[in-house]
């Protein structure tokens, strides 16, 4: 009786237990995306291989081995999984090792590698194996190979293979120490090399953090050697081989500058050898132009990189076997970015592959089924497990294209990034520096900086090739010792050398940055050679170019040349785009001199004025230190008499202020402005009144056009080399027509009758952060997932519809002209390419 009635107890403890874990499951599946709702490229279809119960944590990394996959929990285990197809079940299992906490892992050699963040005293962050100790089958034996200091989100992340299958590569954010390196492809004299004085993040992101900032080394497979062969990103999460050992990774923006002229959006990057991209803390960041720095293949935009794949392998079309997937991790996107090869390196178009709303993509990987899986999870938020196969699989191999002849030499020149270039190398060398590809220039720069300077000192100074020479003073600007004998004959060559008059934006741009680095190098400049420098470029400030602009005013306000106010302050007021303008505002606090009351209340009143701007979560408060910087440094008497406008409080200005007071013109309709449209000359068109409406209509806010304005939206220019000029019409007038999935918003019902529209731009636990005004992109609405009734994508767009009912026929027609004057032009605004 008594056992019978036990064992009644335990059945019915044990079907409490099984019914309690199953509605776990059950709602741990409800709360991950279904792939049905998946918006994916033709072709394929995603399915659920399973979701993560909640006791093994949130999966942020990813690696396929021979029988499965392995993942790891952000804060904890290891987990081997072994996915099932059709009527047979995934497994999921622990791994036997006390090792946990990576973002970072791969599978080589009969063995796992592991880029661990700390777990406990025995296992402090680093580089990991894991092997089978008895040959049964399991992993339960760890060891480090190379302790690195670093932890969080821009700590230790990805490690792959090399492309000559006996190496390994592995990556680190901007808060991970460079670990003693036995040999760097990238020269060992970086430094911040900024002309204005720093303002840290008044968010206090990364305040104290120098270059070189994020990382990529190559080490051999038991981590002893370690060699630097790329930095200066934010926090590059992943990397990834193309098929002909080029590498790639996708690194990401600082959101909380948006708005800034030196926030820089997610972008893929080519990574070549000894490569620098300029990530520096604050408002530090280095231009894309910078010459000792390279530029991304392809800007993406706003949002937080994770995993990378090519698809090589896959059972995919040979379109996308090529393309190189990245992931989006706050928008929910995996992009196909297709390169094309262009000179030495790549230019690329972005397709959105698959996209979902909360689909926090953490990482991807290439299973030996022919199928791209991938894993959503980190931050605690719900995990699972996905693979996305072809509707009709292609298990031919696509071809690979060979590499380029300008390809082939910039291999070349690499080939001496390690031992530097003797005589004959050096003569090599020397040819590439005038080259018309960036990449090759660059490349020959860094082989002869890693030559010892007295090699080719002479040389250098006696060359009278202008190419030549902007690459040489940078390389010499960085090698020669510093001090004050180091600035005459930097300084002459760029006078006797180079003729301003000559040379196009892009060389005007490169020797302002030559001259730059001289002074950041070898300075303060001494009373003679900054004359000097002032006399060079004084004569050129302003001219017609927007960007040659700003790096002007740049180095004549540090310098204190003469009368830089007045017209500094004429195109503070005067510049279409909040970026321009701020620019401006950051520099001319340093002036010291040549300034009028009337100056100098035209400066105090843009910054009331710029209450009107909007940015991410420290714009206001850069402004808000540079307006103090500039304060500070008064005399008394000009203190007292701007005393009122010091007393101004910034108040946040509704930023559709002057737009919504003009009249209303017309509800305009598409059919109303098609005659006109028809039989417009648009030789006879004003194009600067164009810009105007552009700008008056807050476009600028949103959009890039001809490399101005910001990327929250998507980049206008050259849209008359892609679409006809009606359909550019209709989009302006009826923004809801045609919604890019990229930027389609959903529209989230809550059980308090409340209605959030906008875009998932974050995740923190169970909380969606939810982007509802495209012109305040850092404000979010937090929206907690258990509160959502229903969600479904909003036909609205986040443009609104209106915009354009206060303005003329005229000036319509106008406006349309002006957005197709950059028709030749591409996404980033130059002519010419890269600069």
């Amino acid at each position: 009786m008594n056992l019978r009635v036990g064992a009644c107890r335990w059945l019915i403890f044990a079907s409490v237990l099984v019914n309690h874990l199953l509605i776990q499951r059950t709602e741990a599946q409800s709360r991950v995306p279904d792939p049905a709702n998946f918006r994916l490229s033709e072709g394929f279809v995603a399915e659920l291989v399973t979701h993560v119960p909640p006791e093994m944590g949130s999966w942020v990394s990813m690696t396929t081995t021979p029988d499965g996959l392995v993942a790891c929990d952000q804060y904890g285990k290891l987990y081997r999984i072994r996915p099932g197809v059709g009527d047979k079940r995934t497994t999921i299992r622990s791994l036997d090792v006390e090792l946990g906490n990576a973002q970072g892992l791969l599978w080589a050699f009969d063995c796992l590698y592991v880029m661990a963040h700390q777990r406990d005293e025995r296992t402090p962050a680093g580089l990991y194996r894991v092997t089978d100790s008895n040959s049964d089958g399991n992993l339960d034996q760890f060891e480090l190979l190379r302790k690195i200091e670093g932890g969080g989100e821009h700590g230790p992340h990805a490690v792959i293979l090399g492309p000559d299958g006996n190496s390994l590569y592995v990556c680190a954010g901007n808060h991970t120490t460079l670990p003693e390196v036995q040999t760097s492809r990238v020269p060992r004299n970086w430094q911040e090399d900024n002309l204005l004085p720093r303002i840290w993040d008044p968010g206090g992101h990364a305040v104290g953090i120098m270059a070189p900032g994020g990382w990529i080394c190559k080490t051999d497979r038991d981590g002893k050697d370690f060699e630097l062969v790329s930095s200066g990103y934010r926090n590059q999460y992943d990397m990834a081989f193309d098929a002909n050992g080029e590498l790639f990774t996708f690194d990401s923006d600082m959101e909380w500058d948006i708005g800034t002229p030196w926030y820089r959006p997610t972008r893929v990057c080519h990574v070549t050898s000894g490569s620098e991209f300029g990530w520096r803390s604050g408002d530090s960041n280095w231009p894309a132009w910078f010459p000792d720095s390279l530029p991304a293949v392809i800007d993406i935009g706003p949002g937080s990189p994770t995993g990378i794949v090519f698809g090589t392998g896959a059972h995919f079309p040979d379109k996308y076997q090529k393309a190189l997937f990245v992931a989006d991790w706050s928008f929910g996107f995996i992009y196909a970015i297709h390169l094309v090869p262009d000179g030495a390196s790549f230019r690329a178009e972005k397709e959105i592959f698959c996209a979902a709303p909360a689909l926090q993509i953490t990482d991807m990987t290439v299973h030996s089924d022919g199928n791209l899986y991938f894993a959503i999870g980190g931050r605690q938020t719900p995990s699972a497990l996905y693979r996305i196969r072809a509707v009709e699989p292609n298990e031919s191999v696509a071809e690979a294209a060979l590499p380029t002849d300008a390809a082939v030499q910039r291999r070349k020149l690499e080939s001496y990034h390690l031992t530097g270039c003797d005589a004959e190398s050096l003569a090599e060398t020397w040819e590439g520096l005038d080259s018309d590809d960036r990449f090759i220039r660059f490349a020959a720069r860094v082989a002869i900086e890693q030559t010892p300077v007295e090699n080719w000192k002479s040389r250098a100074m006696a060359e009278n090739d202008p190419q030549r020479v902007l690459e040489l003073v940078v390389a010499l600007a960085r090698c020669l010792p510093a001090g004050d004998s180091s600035q005459e004959p930097l300084v002459q060559m760029l006078e006797s050398r180079l003729q301003w008059d000559t040379l196009d934006d892009s060389s005007r741009l490169r020797m302002l940055r030559a001259a730059s680095l001289v002074m950041t190098r070898h300075g303060p400049l001494n009373t003679e050679m900054q004359s000097r420098v002032n006399e060079l470029f004084r004569p050129h400030f302003p001219g017609s170019s927007s960007i040659v602009n700003r790096e002007l005013v740049r180095l004549l306000s540090v310098n204190q040349a003469k009368g830089i106010p007045g017209p500094a302050i004429d195109l503070l007021e005067n510049s279409s785009t909040q970026e321009d303008q701020i620019h401006y505002a950051m520099c001319l606090r340093v002036v010291q001199s040549d300034w009028t009351p009337e100056l100098q209340k035209r400066y105090l009143t843009w910054f009331a004025k710029s209450a009107i701007l909007q940015g991410g979560k420290s714009f206001a408060g850069y402004l808000k230190k540079a307006r103090e910087e500039f304060i500070a440094g008064l005399n008394a008497a000009d203190a007292s008499s701007l005393a009122e406008l010091i007393r101004t409080e910034l108040v946040e200005l509704n930023p559709y202020a002057d737009l919504q007071a003009r009249p209303l013109v017309k509800d305009w309709m598409v059919s109303d402005l098609m005659p006109a449209l028809q039989q417009v000359n648009w030789d006879d068109r004003d194009l600067e009144n164009g810009r105007e409406v552009f700008t008056q209509a807050q476009c600028y806010k949103c959009h890039l056009f001809a490399g101005n304005g910001g990327i929250v939206g998507p980049d206008l220019t050259g849209l008359s080399r892609r679409y006809t000029t009606e359909y550019l019409l209709e989009t302006i007038i009826d923004p809801d027509k045609a919604i890019s999935d990229q930027y389609q918003a959903t529209v989230f019902e809550l059980d308090d009758g409340r209605v959030i529209v906008g875009r998932v731009a974050n995740l923190n636990g169970n909380d969606l952060l939810v982007q509802t005004d495209m012109i305040a992109p850092g404000k979010l609405t937090e929206v907690n997932r258990d509160t959502i009734v229903a969600s479904r994508p909003s036909k609205t767009s986040p443009m609104p519809g209106d915009l354009m009912n206060s303005f003329t026929e005229s000036e319509l027609l106008d406006l349309m002209a002006f957005l197709r004057s950059a028709g030749d032009q591409n996404e980033s605004g130059d002519e010419k390419g890269k600069f």
